[in-house]
């Protein structure tokens, strides 16, 4: 597949390198030019299996199969409502997590998430799916934490386009969680709120994961 990954900050890089390392080429979208070069030349290093790295800007990249909006919560609105109809038909991979500005709660509604908020203001015939949000940037990079691969909780409502994202999660060396319907993206979010509150009382500095054993 083809990943267009707009945002190209830590989290990019991280969901870059696994897409990489599966086999998929990715092109990096970021305001700042310079900093997606400097992604896609940390990334080209995981590329396998003929996978190419890119960069383009946001008014000329030709979007891909699977567009991951790698930005914080609203700037992925706005970004979605800029691109308008060229969502159209994609694939767009909601990774926000929506805290409010003292970090200790959410910032949406009780009955809506991000991936919700978005699929609201996104073009018709866009399909969102919400995944790598619990995931940190640094376990990415790694593809485990503590020698288990990473569990990537996924919410979408059409079954195809999840099969894609969790097809993008596999070939990572990621484990590819079905979380059930979009609105589901409520309690994934919630988890990694709690996740993050729990990086000072734990200690583990943005290194530890959220993973289902049985």
């Amino acid at each position: 597949m083809n990943i267009t990954i707009i945002g190209s900050g830590n989290m990019g890089r991280g969901i870059g390198t696994r897409a990489v390392a599966g086999g998929h080429s990715v092109t990096f979208v970021d305001a700042n030019p310079e900093v997606a070069e400097k992604t896609a030349a940390d990334v080209k290093a995981s590329a396998k299996n003929g996978a190419k790295v890119s960069t383009a800007s946001l008014g000329d990249a030709e979007l891909g199969d699977v567009v991951v909006l790698a930005v914080w919560y609203g700037t992925n609105i706005e970004i979605a409502k800029q691109l308008g109809t060229k969502l159209a038909g994609k694939v767009v991979v909601d990774i926000a997590n929506p805290l409010n500005s003292t970090y200790d709660g959410l910032a949406t509604a009780a009955d809506s998430s991000s991936a919700e908020d978005l699929a609201k203001a996104i073009a018709s015939g866009a399909k969102v799916v919400k995944a790598f949000n619990t995931t940190y940037a640094g376990t990415l990079i790694a593809g485990e934490v503590a020698g288990q691969k990473l569990d990537v909780f996924i919410a979408g409502d059409d079954a195809d386009a999840k099969a894609k994202v969790a097809q993008l999660v596999t070939d990572g060396g990621l484990r590819a969680v079905d979380a059930g319907p979009l609105s589901r993206a409520r309690q994934i979010e919630g988890m990694q709120l709690l996740h993050i509150v729990l990086q000072g009382t734990l200690g583990t500095n943005w290194g530890s994961a959220l993973k289902i054993l049985g």
